[in-house]
């Protein structure tokens, strides 16, 4: 039985760390955590909220996820509309307010707030 979702895996371009560290933990709010000496090697970069984590891997020949995407609940989603530019409001998904955004790689991302 599925218990609980661990982690959420993002590809990321080669070299994209700084600008991921910048959006994931400067904007998003999340702790950037060490990956596993093991791992470490790869690049990327790993992030961790309350009950969230994003593994962002790099990856040759990436391309971002247009249309596939993480969705993360928010407690202020205007807050979050304010400071990232682009931001896409979207009143589809009932009894939610919702935005799309882009991270700086181009993956899309979901922020939802319960209406």
């Amino acid at each position: 039985m599925i218990r609980a979702l661990h982690h959420v895996q993002l590809a990321a371009p080669a070299g994209s760390e700084p600008l991921l560290r910048e959006f994931y933990a400067g904007v998003l709010g999340l702790e950037e955590v060490p990956k596993p000496p093991e791992l470490a090697g790869r690049g990327g970069a790993w992030f961790r909220g309350e009950g969230v984590e994003v593994h962002l891997g790099i990856e040759d020949g990436f391309r971002p996820a247009r249309k596939a995407h993480p969705a993360f609940l928010v407690d202020d989603i205007d807050a979050y509309a304010a400071k990232i530019p682009g931001a896409v409001p979207d009143d589809l998904f009932p009894g939610f307010r919702r935005i799309y955004v882009f991270d700086p790689v181009g993956n899309r991302i979901e922020l939802l707030q319960f209406a």
